[in-house]
């Protein structure tokens, strides 16, 4: 079943529902992550290690189950799928709470866990079910109002998370995490019946895993995004969660100021995508460059970062980082969603996604440990390089490989 292409986004039931689902997950995923960096920071006196085993612990899941996850969601029902992950991530939230009670603190490391491995399963589903419904002569805005919302998350997902944990703390945050799930499944059962087509023979999972691989390894663009990818995402690894230090020790500030300079990158990511989606042609034909540029303005702002002590300084680069990934993740997405077949759209994130985890999960499991043996300043040094590097496969990328690619891009509006 497809949408018509003439039924504008806002009539169109399935992208409003996977919408509005992604929104809470969104709000959940900022109450959880604010309320268990504080927390750990409170149980543990700001150890560095215990910071970055919260990163760990959240790309752990993804690492471990995308493939496996990706390649179900070829197989199983879209809707199914997508409510049972959610009612799934509440029910484990609920036993988490009970753990929290009997005195075990360490538990709340599991509700990264649990929400991070269900996703793998989730999310590939809503990626097919918006690939199915939405036309491609829409894709563009789609995925712009898509990171549109995320960036807004972006500005007030920090606050109200630390809102919510500083007037009721972490158990009442969790709690109200466990009915966003709640919540977002009851909304997903108003999706139209997406049964899969029934194959002409049946197939084991481990040779669609096979065929996953082999579409991406015979697709050049996919190959370097995936390298591409690997070493951003393991520069990345490094500082992610070593920034809240720099809030305490370069800026001198408390932590809970974190959530303003998070907003302030998810201010600029916001404005970003909105100029991204009204340039769209002229971004789809100079996106390689594009994405050049924002890896080494990346690169430089990283090392910016660690050197400042003004708060003004260290806001301005928020700000500037935000604004320019904007234009990679709509230039990214746009190609993804376009060029990869229906079939294949579980399998490839299934594929991509583990290699960009992989990098945040190397990097966040050393970062605590660089940190205490080195520097703040030593962690994102390496991390700049590491981002720098990523430019080799950029340069490689050809976004318009071929006439019938260009045609199908074309299609989209792109």
């Amino acid at each position: 079943m497809s949408a018509s292409p003439a039924l504008p986004l806002w009539r169109n039931r399935v992208f409003l529902v996977v919408t509005t689902a992604d929104v809470l997950q969104e709000l959940g995923i900022w109450i959880r992550n604010i309320a268990i960096l504080f927390y750990v920071m409170e149980m543990t006196n700001h150890n560095p290690v215990a910071v970055s085993l919260i990163t760990v612990f959240e790309y752990l899941p993804i690492f471990l189950f995308s493939f496996i996850g990706g390649t179900l969601a070829d197989r199983w029902n879209p809707k199914r799928t997508v409510i049972t992950g959610d009612i799934l991530s509440a029910l484990s939230i609920g036993l988490i709470l009970i753990c929290m009670q009997s005195g075990i603190w360490q538990s709340v490391f599991v509700a990264t866990v649990v929400s991070a491995m269900v996703s793998q399963f989730s999310r590939p589903s809503s990626t097919v079910l918006f690939k199915r419904h939405v036309p491609e002569a829409q894709v563009t805005a789609a995925v712009g109002i898509g990171q549109s919302l995320s960036s807004l998350f972006l500005i007030v997902g920090p606050i109200i998370g630390t809102f919510v944990y500083q007037t009721f703390h972490v158990e009442t945050s969790l709690t109200v995490l466990m009915f966003i799930f709640l919540l977002a499944a009851a909304i997903q059962f108003s999706l139209p019946h997406s049964p899969r087509k029934p194959k002409d023979e049946p197939s084991r999972i481990i040779g669609e895993m096979k065929d996953g691989l082999r579409y991406v390894i015979q697709h050049a663009n996919l190959r370097n995004i995936a390298l591409m990818y690997g070493l951003i995402s393991l520069g990345v690894g490094l500082i992610q969660p070593m920034e809240v230090f720099l809030i305490t020790q370069r800026l001198g500030l408390e932590k809970e100021q974190l959530q303003w300079f998070a907003t302030v990158a998810g201010v600029g990511l916001f404005a970003g995508v909105g100029i991204a989606v009204l340039m769209g042609n002229a971004v789809r034909r100079h996106g390689r460059a594009i994405m050049c540029f924002v890896i080494l303005i990346l690169s430089a702002a990283t090392l910016f970062e660690v050197w400042s002590t003004f708060a003004w300084l260290t806001g301005s680069l928020r700000f500037l980082v935000g604004f320019i990934m904007a234009f990679f993740q709509v230039v990214i997405s746009t190609f993804f969603i376009t060029l990869v077949t229906d079939e294949y759209i579980g399998r490839v994130n299934g594929i991509i996604t583990p290699i960009f985890t992989a990098g945040i999960l190397i990097g966040s499991s050393v970062s605590g440990f660089l940190m205490q043996y080195t520097s703040l300043f030593a962690v994102f040094a390496c991390s700049a390089l590491l981002i720098a590097l990523s430019v080799l496969f950029c340069f490689q990328l050809e976004l318009h490989p071929s006439e019938s690619q260009n045609a199908q891009l074309e299609s989209a509006g792109v």
